[in-house]
């Protein structure tokens, strides 16, 4: 969905899977496209022609592509730098071990770079981001389900992953992304995330009852 250069090392070719499957990485990929560097001129360009439905999914993907059609790539910039970089540190800081433990590179990265080994996950050697960064993960979720690492993820896998790295604290920080006040382009990226968090949370917790 997105020409976006990657964060992780993935296989050259993915298995065929399921097409709601699909649907999902795609959207995991697009989050994490949008959420590692500011959007250029072709990204917000096919961002802008998204279309959505009635559904709640739907809604946030519309007012996301509203917002994608008025923004430039000079401004997403601007506003990417002050949430995530700023002078020092951005208004936010995307990290999964500062959500749980107020600290960067705590034990969840260290828990999840363990999960990465023995799924064959490893860092792109041009990155220097640490793993747990809300990016990177929705990477890592997309290569997953597609089977980028191997072969495609079971459902019990998949739900493993996500419940130890993804679930406890990605909804609060697309939520944090919505509301802070930095955000323009990123308040709708924030929406759409916090929506999608939400569904697959439930996915999974139908999945497992």
């Amino acid at each position: 969905m997105t020409n976006q250069e990657a964060l992780m090392d993935t296989t050259d070719a993915a298995p065929s899977i399921a097409e709601e499957d699909g649907l999902r990485a795609d959207l995991y990929d697009f989050l994490g496209a949008l959420l590692a560097r500011p959007a250029d001129a072709d990204l917000l360009g096919r961002t802008a022609a998204l279309t959505g439905d009635d559904t709640a999914m739907g809604q946030a993907v519309s007012a996301l592509a509203r917002v994608a059609g008025v923004s430039t790539p000079r401004a997403v910039e601007s506003e990417f730098n002050a949430l995530f970089i700023g002078l020092g540190r951005g208004e936010l800081l995307p990290y999964a071990s500062y959500y749980l433990t107020g600290f960067l590179n705590e034990k969840p990265l260290a828990t999840l770079r363990r999960d990465m080994a023995a799924r064959g996950m490893r860092r792109a050697e041009n990155v220097y981001e640490p793993e747990d960064n809300i990016a990177s993960l929705m990477e890592m979720m997309a290569g997953l389900i597609r089977g980028r690492f191997g072969a495609p993820g079971s459902l019990e896998d998949q739900r493993t992953f996500f419940a130890r790295h993804i679930g406890p604290w990605a909804g609060h920080f697309f939520t944090d992304l919505e509301g802070a006040q930095s955000s323009v382009l990123y308040a709708s990226v924030g929406a759409l995330g916090r929506v999608f968090m939400e569904i697959e949370t439930e996915g999974f917790r139908m999945s497992g009852a």
